[in-house]
């Protein structure tokens, strides 16, 4: 049985992964069995570049922090797992990791968890398949600037029209 002190060491661990189970906007579980090292480094630093999350944890560890952050409906894990959590962004954590699964096919999108709601495999591939944030907001400023400027061209008209009435 293990000593009191690594118990408490563990319960932490638990408690701090599942405080960022509750903090995240996106989280991913991924079996990244047959992952070299230089991959892992540039997977981590792809993620991190937004401000992401990517690590290794135990499944034991995963499965109690889960439980802690009141999250239901992953079922448990058999296998390495590396978790991504995003913080700001639903999509960019699941591009990156879709993107570097369909290169290499030995790692694996197992599932995920989106605004504390369990969600499968395939929902975080429709994820990935959206636009980026950055993308959605100049898709909108262009409609915007597109809808005023088309204002404008029906306000100036109408001057005209009242102009040639006058």
């Amino acid at each position: 049985m293990p000593s009191k002190k690594i118990l408490e060491q563990k319960k932490e661990q638990v408690s701090k992964l599942a405080d960022k189970f509750k903090k995240a906007k996106m989280v991913i579980f991924t079996e990244y069995r047959g992952i070299t090292v230089e991959d892992d480094t540039k997977l981590r630093a792809n993620i991190r570049e937004n401000g992401d999350e990517y690590f290794v944890v135990k499944n034991s560890t995963l499965s109690y922090a889960l439980k802690e952050a009141g999250i239901e409906g992953i079922a448990d894990f058999e296998g390495p797992t590396a978790v991504v959590i995003g913080y700001e962004d639903y999509v960019a954590p699941a591009k990156a990791v879709n993107d570097y699964a369909k290169d290499h096919e030995f790692y694996k999108i197992r599932s995920g968890v989106m605004d504390g709601k369990a969600i499968d495999c395939a929902e975080v591939k429709k994820l990935a398949s959206l636009p980026s944030k950055d993308t959605l907001y100049a898709m909108f400023a262009s409609a915007l600037l597109g809808n005023i400027r088309n204002l404008a061209v029906v306000l100036d008209q109408a001057r005209q029209k009242q102009e040639e009435n006058v």
